[in-house]
């Protein structure tokens, strides 16, 4: 149970203020010239002994990929990089971080290239968000007029320059590669690796590119210390978490509690329950709409963390939490993200480019009930054949989803086709 004096994040909902001089009245900016005189090397230890891992979806040790940086220049410039493109359906956290809480993330940025001996940061913000980036940009802007970023960072004698880079709504930007791409001014086209963005990333340069999130705890992290960090939690899933609740609850929100917190606990204390009661819930989609959906009666047990989710055929993702009732048609739902995954493909990989159209069309077909019975399995083949076959995630987001329908809701699907082919009901057309 996480109290109000644990939270990191003091402003989600936007009710204080949120400029620097409100920002430093809540403990932000607090002595992060002293943080920085402890060392790089100090800094990256203590974010690896508080078990925090990425909070973009991947759950990758943060502290971990952060040590991947060169220790000694090459003549190289190295850079952090700052994903804010949140484009996952479903997901709408860092969107309060960046509009209400913005200096948590410019603290970060500061202290996280200073850890990996980056003297310039980019954040890369999605297109859509626009009232965020200038909440953003006008956070940045103060953070330099106070001389806390820029020539002698906090008195630090440490150059530091932030920079905001604004996408163009592209989905596929939210891939670390396919980011750097457009940040150099090309296509969002996800690169191969190796090369990993740590030997050759940003204009060939060691970069490390991290979610908001996981950049705007750490100097949180720093300051409490990487002990009271991994007090929430279960082992190997530390920290508190920012959840984003929507779909059929009396409350939909954007909270931050402990991580591991109980799918019940997390409804009932911040959602007020399901909409019509526990007994209406029919799936829950976990973790952003590319996790597999999970039956609700397995959903209700459940623990809201990385390695307990995966337990229930799924993954915690990005905890965005889309919560579905009985009044959901499911097949519908899974067909309207097979439609965004299909609009979405960068069209490298020819699994992918081919795969997320052809199931989008059978899904389509599905949601009709005009298709035979075989064709369940052999979208199910499908989604195999494009799942690990291309270069970055986005053929497994398009194919877990489909997975996790056919895994879960089989019987309806089979229900739809013999009720079309008996011609019982008026079926469900995809508009």
């Amino acid at each position: 149970m996480l109290t109000d004096q644990d939270r990191i994040f003091t402003n989600l909902y936007g009710m204080h203020d949120r400029t620097l001089k409100g920002a430093q009245a809540r403990g932000h900016w607090d002595g992060t010239g002293k943080l920085l005189q402890n060392g790089r090397d100090w800094i990256v230890e203590q974010v690896k002994a508080s078990g925090l891992r990425g909070r973009g979806g991947a759950g990758f040790p943060t502290g971990l990929k952060w040590s991947f940086m060169p220790k000694e220049s090459d003549g190289r410039p190295a850079y952090l990089v700052v994903n804010a493109d949140e484009s996952e359906p479903g997901t709408c956290k860092d969107r309060e971080i960046m509009r209400h809480d913005p200096h948590t993330l410019v603290e970060g940025c500061l202290i996280a290239s200073f850890a990996m001996g980056a003297h310039a940061a980019y954040i890369y913000i999605r297109g859509e968000y626009i009232r965020e980036r200038e909440a953003l940009q006008a956070a940045i802007d103060e953070a330099y007029d106070a001389g806390l970023i820029g020539r002698n960072a906090c008195g630090s004698g440490y150059d530091f320059d932030l920079y905001l880079a604004h996408g163009a709504g592209a989905y596929i930007c939210g891939e670390e590669t396919a980011l750097l791409e457009s940040l150099e001014g090309k296509k969002g086209m996800p690169r191969m690796k190796p090369p990993f963005p740590a030997g050759a990333g940003l204009y060939g340069c060691p970069t490390t590119v991290n979610n908001v999130e996981s950049i705007a705890v750490t100097p949180t992290i720093l300051r409490r210390g990487p002990e009271w960090f991994s007090s929430f939690g279960r082992p190997n899933n530390a920290g508190t978490k920012i959840y984003a609740i929507s779909g059929h609850v009396n409350n939909p929100c954007v909270v931050e509690d402990a991580m591991s917190i109980p799918f019940e606990e997390l409804i009932e204390k911040h959602c007020g329950g399901i909409r019509g009661g526990w007994n209406n819930l029919k799936a829950v989609i976990p973790g952003g709409s590319s996790v597999p959906c999970v039956r609700g009666e397995n959903m209700r047990e459940a623990v809201m963390d990385f390695d307990a989710l995966r337990e229930v055929g799924s993954s915690l993702g990005t905890a965005a939490v889309i919560v579905m009732d009985q009044s959901t048609d499911i097949i519908k739902a899974i067909w309207r993200l097979s439609k965004f995954y299909k609009h979405e493909s960068c069209g490298q990989c020819t699994p992918c480019r081919e795969g997320t159209g052809w199931m989008m069309r059978v899904m389509d077909r599905l949601v009709r009930g005009e298709a035979e019975i075989e064709e369940i399995d052999m979208l199910f083949d499908v989604s195999k054949q494009v799942e690990g076959h291309t270069i970055c995630a986005l053929g497994d987001a398009a194919a877990w989803p489909v997975q996790g329908l056919i895994r879960n809701f089989r019987d309806e699907i089979e229900d739809r086709i013999k009720a079309q082919k008996t011609g019982r009901v008026s079926a469900v057309a995809a508009e």
